[in-house]
């Protein structure tokens, strides 16, 4: 049976000074020893992840972080690393000891607040030291929930449980919906789904895994077919479908055999809309229009895969931008977690649909981009949009379309 995704569930990670016992928490919330616990400050050297169920969360991902006061050179990359768990939190536990609550604890539940990550302080280790009433009397009138524990033993550990229960924001408990809002109970969506090289043997990709349970979820019906196939299913129908989904690499073909009064869109514009912004990203598709010959363009991949040679990332996309620009563009690429921290050099980015991350992490990158000032988009909005189809692809979604139509209005002559 498969499991459910790391990037569909709610992100709950643990940050701390060392040695507080943020490795102990995790063991005790999950009643199991899945990191190392030790005397010893710093035993912890990478960010530990936990898949579990936590009712009525769900599915959850607990992440057990290095101490963010690490020192010495090879400390300084594993603080880089616990940073870089900070843009995929849902919920921050902010671990600390009962007796020590300092100007870095302050800094570190800035942070949190900062950047609207719901945060609960577990004051750890009170069978040492009772928890300053004056710091409880300020959490509780700042109304930052805490919880005091004795790991080891799972004291306080059920408060613990609950407080997360009770803090997550309404959105984690009831996730957003891919298409099944654009469908419907009953209705049918075809989902042109060519058979990618990159794909394990014997799977479908990601997305449209994910994209047929929602839909299936929403009570609504899917009929699958390769893109050859797709005029013959249209043959075949007694009604005409609600909406077509296709891959984006076969966009050019769907569009031509998608009757108009179809709608039709990609699967990576579903997940622009499921885990990003999808009208930022639509707003940094128009970017496309402004490169010029040596502009610097950033290819972001959430996920790490051999590249083919016809690969999206690697090929397609640069080859489908430089035609349409008419000039060579500097291309770069980067996977996985990693992220330039200068963003400026980039006259745009191009990022995937993030399918294996949850949707904090893509809003982070965005955010991210429109703090520099740099636009940002998505595979399936820069393939359309190259290809002069957008107009087509946006129109399930009439608040982007709006908002690129407007924007087109204002660039005409």
């Amino acid at each position: 049976m498969m499991k459910t995704p790391r990037g569909m569930r709610v992100h709950i990670s643990i940050f701390g000074r060392r040695n507080v016992g943020k490795s102990s928490l995790l063991n005790a919330i999950t009643r199991q020893n899945v990191a190392i616990v030790s005397e010893f400050a710093g035993t912890t050297t990478d960010p530990v992840e936990k898949p579990m169920e936590l009712l009525p969360l769900g599915p959850v991902l607990f992440i057990d972080t290095a101490g963010i006061d690490d020192e010495g050179a090879l400390g300084r990359l594993r603080v880089e690393k616990t940073r870089q768990v900070f843009d995929r939190t849902d919920i921050g536990v902010l671990a600390a000891d009962a007796a020590a609550w300092t100007a870095f604890e302050e800094r570190m539940l800035e942070e949190l607040r900062g950047r609207e990550i719901p945060v609960i302080v577990v004051l750890n280790k009170r069978d040492t030291a009772v928890p300053d009433p004056g710091l409880l009397k300020t959490l509780s009138e700042r109304k930052i929930p805490f919880v005091s524990t004795i790991a080891p033993s799972g004291e306080g550990i059920p408060a613990l449980r609950q407080a997360l229960l009770d803090t997550a924001p309404a959105d984690l408990i009831n996730n957003p919906t891919i298409a099944g809002d654009l469908v419907g109970p009953g209705e049918l969506a075809v989902l042109v789904v060519p058979i990618d090289k990159e794909a394990p043997k014997g799977r479908l990709i990601l997305p449209q895994v994910q994209t047929i349970r929602d839909l299936l979820d929403s009570d609504s019906m899917s009929l699958v077919v390769k893109e050859r196939d797709l005029g013959a299913a249209f043959g075949r129908l007694t009604a005409p479908p609600k909406l077509v989904i296709t891959d984006s690499q076969a966009f050019l073909k769907v569009a031509q055999d998608t009757p108009p009064e179809i709608l039709m869109t990609s699967f990576s514009i579903l997940f622009s809309r499921f885990k990003g912004d999808l009208s930022t990203q639509v707003e940094g598709a128009l970017a496309v229009e402004k490169l010029k010959a040596g502009d610097r363009v950033l290819i972001a991949e959430a996920c790490t895969h051999h590249p083919i040679t016809e690969d999206i990332g690697r090929v397609k996309i640069p080859n489908w931008l430089t035609r349409y620009v008419g000039a060579e563009l500097e291309i770069s690429h980067v996977q996985g977690h990693d992220f330039p921290s200068d963003l400026s050099p980039y006259s745009l980015i191009v990022h995937c649909g993030a399918c294996m991350w949850n949707r904090r992490e893509m809003l982070s990158r965005i955010l991210r981009c429109r703090q520099a000032g740099v636009p940002i988009t998505n595979y399936g909005l820069v393939i359309a949009y190259s290809l002069g189809i957008l107009d087509r692809a946006l129109q399930p979604f009439p608040a982007a379309l709006g908002i690129f139509r407007e924007a087109r209005a204002r660039a005409a002559p």
